[in-house]
C-alpha cells in the first residue's frame, strides 16, 4: 500500500523528466552546436590566440620589437628588409622589390639556376647568397618551383584520365586521392630509400657498374621539389580531370563546323574552361607547399629551411618569440593567399558546365595507333610517373628488407631488438604504434561530431553558414607546427585562471586535440556537399509530423550521408596516423610519440630503421585508404 501522495510525486517526477527530455530533444542540436564552438574556442582559437599574445608582448607590456627585428633582418626577408627598415624610402626600394617578386613568380634566379640545381649554402651563414632572397623569399620560391613541377605532372595525367578509356582507369583516377592520406615524413623516407646512396635507383645503376651517385646531397632542393610534385600533382590531376569531364562537346563541334582547326578550337573552347581548375589547383599546391614542413625538415634539414622548418628549429632552442613572430606572418600570408582561393572558387562555382561530356577514346586500340607519336608520349609520361610515383613506395618496401649486399630482414629485427632491450628514453617502436592507432581512434571519436555538427550549421544556417565555414576552416590555413606552439605554449605549459586555477591540457590529451583539430575539417568537407544535396522537403515533412530538428537530422538526413561521414572519417583516422608537424612539438621527450614521429627520430641516426618503421606506417596508411575507397563506396550504393 502506497503512502499519501506517493503517487502524485512521482507522477510529477515522470513529467518533469518527460519534460526534460523533450527540451534536451529539441535543443539538442543547439547545445551540440555550443559544445563544438566550446571545443574549437578553446582547442583551436586559444592556441592561435597564445601565438599572437607572445608575439606582441614582452614581460606584460605591448611591443613590436619582435616584429621590428625579424622584419628588418636580411636573414628573414633578404632585400626587403631595406624597405621595412626604412618605410619612407619605399619608392626608393620599388624597382628591387619588382624585380624580386618577378623572380619568384617566373622560378628564375642566379643563385638556384633550375638545370642541375646547385646545392644551396646552409642558412646559419648570414652572408651566403640565399640570403638575398630571405627565408620567406627562398619559401616561396620553393613553393613556385613546386607548383610549377606540380602542374607540369598533373597536366598530362588530367589529359589522358579524362580523354582516353583504359583498363584501370577508373582505379587509377581513384588513387588520385592517396597523396592526401600519406604522412609526409613517410613520403620523404620513401624518396630517401629511392634516391639515397643505398637507395633503389643506386642499385639500378649499380647493375651497368655505375654508382653510387650522393644524389640528395647533389641536388636536396630538386629532391624536394619533386617530393612536393609527389604530393600536389595528383591534386592538380584530379580538379582538372573534373573540369575536363564537364566540357560542353557541342560547344567544340560547334567551333569545328565553323573552320576552326582541333587545335584552335581546343585552345579557344577548352582551355578557357579548363584555366580555372588548373588555377585553383596550382594555388592550392602553392599555399600546401609554402607551408611544407616534414619533407625539407626530412631531405633539406636548415640547408633547406623553409618558414616552418625555421620555426620548428625556434621552439627547439626555446626562442617562442621568434617562433611566435614567424609563426604570425605566415599565418598572415597563409591567409591571404586561401582568401584569394576561396574567392576565386567562389567566382568559379556559378560557371555554367556542358551538359554533353566529351567522349573517352580507347587508348590503344590497335598496334599501328600505339606507336604513333602521341602514344609513345604518353608511355613516356607512364614511365615518368612510375618513376616518380610508383618508385618512392616501391623504394620503402624494398628497402625495408634489403641492404648493400641483398635480402635482409636485420632492420626489422633492429626495431624488434629494440622493442625489448631498449630503455624507456629510448623511441620503441610498439609504443609508437600502439600510440598512433589510439590517437586515431580517438581523434575519430572528437572529430567526426565535430565535422558533422559545423556541416549542419554551415549548410542549414544561410548566409550565416558561409561566416561559420570560414571560421570553422582555420586549421586548412594554420600549419600544424603553428597550431603546435600555441597548444605547447598556452594549454601544455597551463594558462592561469582567477581564483588561483590553473588550465593545462598535457599529454595524449594534447596530441588527440591537435590531431582532432587538424582531421575535422575534412569531415566537414566529406559530409557538407551530400547534406547541402538532400531535398528541404523530406527534413519539413518529418517536422510535420512532429519530429524535433535533432530527431529528423538523426533518423532522415544522417542515414542520407553516411558515405560522406564514413569516408571523413576514414580521412580522419588517417591524418591523425600521419600527423607529423604539431605531434612532433608535443611529444618532445615524452612516451607519446607516434609512429611518424618515430620514422623521423630514426631517420637521424639509421636509415635502415626509419625505412623499416615508414614501411609499417605505409600499411597502416593503405588500410585506412581501403575504407575510403570500400566502404564509402559500399555506402553510396
Amino acid at each position: 500500500m502506497s503512502r499519501p501522495g506517493g503517487s502524485s510525486r512521482f507522477g510529477r517526477r515522470w513529467h518533469r523528466s518527460a519534460a526534460a527530455r523533450r527540451w534536451l530533444e529539441r535543443h539538442a542540436l543547439a547545445l551540440t552546436a555550443l559544445a563544438t564552438a566550446a571545443i574549437l574556442a578553446v582547442m583551436l582559437y586559444l592556441p592561435v590566440g597564445v601565438v599572437f599574445v607572445n608575439a606582441v608582448f614582452d614581460d606584460g607590456a605591448a611591443t613590436l620589437a619582435f616584429f621590428r627585428a625579424v622584419l628588418t633582418d636580411p636573414f628573414y626577408f633578404g632585400v626587403l628588409a631595406d624597405i621595412f627598415a626604412e618605410p619612407l624610402a619605399v619608392r626608393g626600394h620599388l624597382e628591387s622589390l619588382v624585380g624580386w617578386l618577378a623572380a619568384i613568380s617566373l622560378s628564375v634566379s642566379l643563385e638556384y639556376p633550375l638545370p642541375g640545381l646547385d646545392l644551396p649554402v646552409p642558412w646559419p651563414q648570414v652572408d651566403a647568397p640565399a640570403v638575398r632572397k630571405g627565408l620567406f623569399g627562398f619559401t616561396a620560391y620553393q613553393a613556385a618551383l613546386s607548383t610549377v613541377a606540380s602542374v607540369a605532372l598533373g597536366l598530362p595525367a588530367a589529359y589522358v584520365l579524362a580523354n582516353y578509356e583504359f583498363r584501370g582507369r577508373r582505379t587509377l583516377r581513384s588513387l588520385t586521392i592517396l597523396p592526401f592520406v600519406l604522412p609526409g615524413i613517410m613520403v620523404a623516407v620513401g624518396f630517401y630509400a629511392m634516391f639515397g646512396r643505398a637507395g633503389t635507383l643506386n642499385q639500378l645503376l649499380a647493375i651497368g657498374g655505375l654508382g653510387p651517385f650522393p644524389f640528395i646531397e647533389w641536388n636536396p632542393l630538386a629532391i624536394v621539389i619533386v617530393a612536393h610534385a609527389f604530393y600536389n600533382a595528383p591534386l592538380v590531376a584530379r580538379v582538372t580531370v573534373a573540369a575536363w569531364e564537364s566540357v560542353d562537346v557541342r560547344a567544340v563541334e560547334t567551333a569545328r563546323s565553323l573552320g576552326a582547326s582541333p587545335r584552335r578550337a581546343f585552345h579557344d573552347v577548352v582551355v578557357p574552361q579548363l584555366l580555372p581548375a588548373v588555377l585553383t589547383g596550382a594555388l592550392l599546391t602553392f599555399i600546401f607547399t609554402f607551408m611544407t614542413f616534414p619533407i625539407v625538415l626530412a631531405l633539406g634539414g636548415l640547408q633547406l629551411a623553409t618558414v616552418e622548418v625555421w620555426i620548428y628549429d625556434r621552439v627547439r632552442q626555446l626562442a617562442y618569440a621568434e617562433a611566435a613572430t614567424l609563426a604570425i606572418l605566415e599565418t598572415i600570408l597563409s591567409l591571404a593567399l586561401t582568401y584569394a582561393y576561396l574567392r576565386y572558387e567562389s567566382a568559379q562555382s556559378g560557371l555554367a558546365r556542358g551538359a554533353t561530356a566529351p567522349s573517352r577514346t580507347p587508348l590503344f586500340p590497335d598496334l599501328r595507333t600505339a606507336l604513333s607519336p602521341r602514344r609513345l608520349a604518353i608511355v613516356g609520361y607512364g614511365l615518368v610517373t612510375v618513376v616518380v610515383f610508383v618508385g618512392p613506395m616501391a623504394s620503402l618496401v624494398v628497402g625495408s628488407v634489403t641492404d648493400g649486399s641483398g635480402f635482409t630482414l636485420r632492420h626489422y629485427a633492429f626495431l624488434l631488438e629494440r622493442q625489448l632491450e631498449g630503455a624507456d628514453y629510448q623511441t620503441l617502436p610498439w609504443i609508437a604504434i600502439r600510440n598512433s592507432v589510439l590517437f586515431g581512434v580517438a581523434t575519430l571519436v572528437v572529430a567526426v561530431p565535430m565535422g558533422v555538427i559545423v556541416s549542419v550549421v554551415t549548410v542549414r544556417a544561410g548566409r550565416g553558414g558561409a561566416v561559420v565555414d570560414t571560421l570553422a576552416m582555420l586549421p586548412l590555413a594554420v600549419s600544424g607546427v603553428v597550431f603546435g606552439i600555441g597548444l605547447l605554449q598556452g594549454l601544455v605549459f597551463g594558462i592561469s585562471l582567477p581564483g588561483g586555477w590553473r588550465f593545462q591540457v598535457t599529454g595524449a590529451v594534447a596530441i588527440v586535440a591537435a590531431h582532432a583539430v587538424a582531421a575535422y575539417p575534412f569531415v566537414t568537407r566529406n559530409v557538407s556537399p551530400l547534406l547541402a544535396n538532400l531535398d528541404p522537403a523530406m527534413v519539413e515533412s518529418a517536422r510535420a509530423l512532429g519530429a524535433s530538428r535533432y530527431r529528423a537530422l538523426r533518423d532522415v538526413e544522417l542515414p542520407l550521408v553516411a558515405s560522406g561521414i564514413v569516408a571523413g572519417a576514414a580521412f580522419a583516422f588517417a591524418i591523425s596516423i600521419g600527423e607529423f608537424s604539431s605531434t612532433v612539438i608535443l611529444a618532445s621527450g615524452s612516451q607519446t610519440y607516434t609512429m611518424p614521429v618515430a620514422v623521423e627520430r630514426y631517420l637521424g641516426r639509421r636509415s635502415g630503421p626509419a625505412i623499416a618503421m615508414g614501411t609499417v606506417l605505409l600499411f597502416v596508411t593503405a588500410a585506412s585508404f581501403v575504407v575510403v575507397d570500400r566502404v564509402g563506396g559500399r555506402f553510396e550504393q
